[in-house]
């Protein structure tokens, strides 16, 4: 009986667990951030974050990498907080979302590859050309713009296509 109660007390002060949290959160997320640039799949690099620090940290107070249980509940109740907060404030304040999400990148202007923008984001020239064949383009002046999206899809308007083709244009195809 002792030992049920020895899971569940603090074996490290909950606010240094907050704080600990904290640190590593947004150490992760401007790393992710700035140094990969865009999201894997449909995925936010929020998300992504939050799944391995949550397994991490959950994985500690299961296996006793913590003293108890409720060290483990802390932490993971913690870096969920900063995600919620940071997805609220995204939606809220442009100027959050800004700073949380890269701004689309142009890959091709009136069918003319930009090569600095493709090697900035370290996207080869047969990959953009295989992402604008999955939407039906042989040449590349059948476009008027291609962009990589904050997620990481590329989209791709057609040249003609104004405002009749919007299914057309609003198709977009995974990077791989």
């Amino acid at each position: 009986m002792t030992d049920l109660q020895g899971l569940f007390h603090f074996g490290v002060n909950p606010l240094e667990l907050v704080l600990r949290g904290t640190a590593v959160y947004w150490f992760l997320f401007l790393l992710f951030r700035f140094v990969l640039r865009r999201d894997a799949g449909s995925l936010g690099i929020a998300d992504i974050l939050l799944l391995v620090l949550i397994a991490d940290a959950s994985q500690n107070a299961m296996a006793g990498g913590y003293q108890t249980v409720l060290d483990g509940f802390v932490l993971v109740a913690t870096l969920i907080g900063w995600n919620w907060l940071l997805d609220w404030a995204s939606f809220r304040f442009n100027a959050v979302r800004r700073f949380a999400e890269p701004r689309p990148l142009v890959l091709v202007r009136r069918g003319r590859i930009l090569p600095r923008n493709l090697r900035r984001e370290f996207v080869t020239v047969p990959e953009l050309m295989a992402s604008l064949r999955e939407h039906g383009i042989d040449k590349l002046a059948e476009v008027k713009m291609a962009r990589m999206e904050p997620d990481g899809v590329i989209s791709v308007i057609r040249r003609g296509d104004g405002d009749g083709d919007a299914a057309q244009a609003s198709r977009r195809a995974v990077l791989r």
